[in-house]
């Protein structure tokens, strides 16, 4: 088992990691390219900042910009996130339990069989899905039911990729270049359910109660939308 320190990382025990006493250290696992990461305590900013593979998980609340710029494996936080998750996000998935702050899945991207997957399980704040480019973005609000699950401006700016959030309710401040519509049962079967099974599992939590309820996607309008203005994905 290794511990986190002022230092940095001591005690490396091979391709699976346990680190204990975390509280603040920045760019844990960046750039990691496999084998598994356990971290214990509130890691500071930029964990998984450039992760290339492999999985890491938290026992724990993170700070700001989880996952920036994240190419392909695993983020599972079994607790909350701050501002900036995914920032820039060009594959794998990132997993929260909890609650997230503004400005996540900015500029998240998707090319060719690549996309990255963020998916939320309580609520965030504003500007989710800012400028998104690409994957999908699922908020479930798990524990908010009847509330809203998202702050204002949700998917300013997008142009491509997907939102899906479990309410019926309008969102905020939803931008005119925007569509928001119901999810058909083909689309929760074909595209949401294998997704959120494989967040039930890693948080060992019932995947009905992730699903129950309507799911509202929103999309560019592409009548309005920005895409012309950039190449296709």
């Amino acid at each position: 088992m290794a511990k986190c320190t002022p230092g940095g990382i001591s005690g490396y025990a091979g391709e699976e990691i346990a680190l204990t006493g975390c509280l603040g250290q920045r760019h844990i696992g960046c750039a990691m390219k496999d084998g598994i990461l356990h971290v214990e305590g509130t890691p500071g900013n930029a964990i998984a900042a450039y992760l290339d593979g492999g999985s890491i998980y938290v026992d724990g609340n993170v700070q700001d910009a989880a996952a920036d710029t994240m190419n392909a494996g695993l983020l599972a936080v079994r607790g909350s996130a701050g501002d900036a998750l995914a920032y820039g996000m060009r594959g794998g998935r990132v997993y929260v339990l909890g609650d997230v702050g503004y400005r996540a899945g900015v500029h998240m991207k998707a090319y060719g069989e690549h996309r990255g997957v963020l998916v939320v399980g309580g609520r965030t704040g504003s500007f989710l899905g800012e400028y998104l480019a690409g994957g999908i973005i699922i908020v479930l609000g798990l524990g908010h039911e009847g509330e809203d699950i998202t702050g204002h401006f949700c998917g300013s700016g997008m142009y491509a990729g997907t939102i899906y959030l479990r309410t019926v309710r309008t969102v905020r401040n939803l931008s005119d270049k925007l569509v928001m519509r119901s999810v058909p049962a083909s689309e929760l079967d074909q595209v949401v359910r294998p997704v959120v099974e494989d967040f039930a599992s890693v948080f060992s939590i019932p995947v009905d109660r992730c699903l129950e309820g309507g799911f509202i996607a929103i999309e560019a309008d592409e009548s309005k939308s920005y895409s012309q203005l950039y190449a296709a994905v």
